[in-house]
């Protein structure tokens, strides 16, 4: 009998031909969200919030540190590969791209960005709602290049990824409690949430009809929650957590209406917490063999320009569940974006 190792790697090939009619319906990405899915646009703003030294993109082609914050590629990237898109999403603020590149999606997100504007004043990068505007201008540059109506046709059918939320609890409730003076948590979670359906809203009237939101991942798990908070067990924050399930079940019954209300659109939620969860209780079932801490440094604290070349880096990122102490590791996002490709893909006819 094949280890469970083999067993679950073939059930990942088998399902991956499965998936294979979904991997052809989009045209395009466009990506909106923070440093899960930012490709790098900001290396072209001023914010500290950045990617762009080593040793991050250490496992990208060429070792490249795009800005990424990340050792190797993100969802989108291996989204777009699996669609036949392109190997990676590229940042919609990169100077200089083709039209091939604007033509198959971009992303606009912003490390260290947030749904709360508020998070934005902290990191100094793009808030969320701000990222359609630089939509509007790459709508413009499509019909410049293809016409207008093949751009409605590509924007219209483009897999749209929005990916936010994390940076609004930890910088604004749990770290650094501005917004808990206003807000319950139950107060802060329906404020966001009317942030998301504006912005959704406001994609789909700039032309996108097809589009994913992710929900919260296990908040309590990320290595810099479980330093600031049980710094000797290292164990999840329990309430975090529990906040993270209740914001994510609001989300979950929140798409179904705004989908209702926008004619024409399919608006799905992606799933984050389940698979990161499962992943934190058979960490040898995905190879991991460290999910407490990151990879860079000592994985406790080190994020952003604290996880820099002159910080160690462990021997091998891929048995790390996070790459350092907020993001996940390439590995990580692997296993998330199968999970998305053979559980959402296929819904979208």
């Amino acid at each position: 009998m094949a280890p469970p190792m083999t067993l679950f790697l073939l059930t990942i090939i088998v399902q991956l031909c499965n998936g294979e009619m979904a991997a052809r319906k989009f045209p395009a990405m466009l990506v909106f969200g923070d440093s899960t899915v930012d490709a790098g646009n900001n290396n072209y703003i001023t914010t500290l919030f950045r990617g762009d030294h080593p040793p991050y993109g250490m496992d990208f082609p060429g070792k490249i540190s795009t800005g990424r914050l990340s050792d190797g590629k993100l969802i989108p990237d291996m989204l777009a590969s699996r669609l036949g898109l392109k190997e990676s999403v590229p940042p919609f603020l990169q100077p200089n791209l083709s039209d091939d590149e604007i033509l198959t999606g971009v992303s606009f997100a912003s490390a260290g960005s947030g749904y709360d504007e508020l998070t934005s004043v902290v990191s100094q990068a793009i808030p969320v709602s701000k990222q359609p505007g630089y939509l509007r201008d790459h709508v413009k540059r499509v019909k410049n290049i293809v016409g207008e109506e093949r751009a409605s046709r590509i924007v219209s059918n483009a897999l749209v990824m929005v990916s936010a939320g994390t940076n609004d609890f930890i910088f604004n409730y749990y770290d650094l409690p501005t917004r808990r003076f206003q807000f319950s948590i139950s107060q802060y979670q329906d404020f966001l949430l009317k942030k998301l359906h504006k912005l959704v809203k406001e994609l789909y009237h700039l032309g996108c009809r097809k589009m994913v939101v992710s929900g919260l991942p296990p908040v309590g798990c990320l290595p810099i929650q479980m330093t600031a908070k049980s710094h000797l067990l290292r164990s999840c924050i329990d309430t975090e957590n529990k906040d993270a399930e209740s914001y994510n079940g609001k989300l979950k019954n929140l798409l179904p209406r705004i989908q209702a209300e926008l004619q024409g659109s399919k608006i799905l939620y992606a799933d984050i917490y389940s698979p990161m969860i499962q992943m934190m209780n058979n960490p040898n079932k995905y190879g991991f063999e460290e999910i407490r801490r990151g990879c860079c440094g000592s994985g406790l604290l080190e994020a952003g320009p604290l996880c820099n070349g002159l910080t160690q880096v462990c021997s091998n990122p891929s048995k790390y569940m996070f790459w350092d102490s907020i993001h996940p590791s390439e590995s990580t996002y692997r296993f998330l974006a199968l999970n998305l490709t053979l559980e959402l893909l296929p819904e979208f006819s």
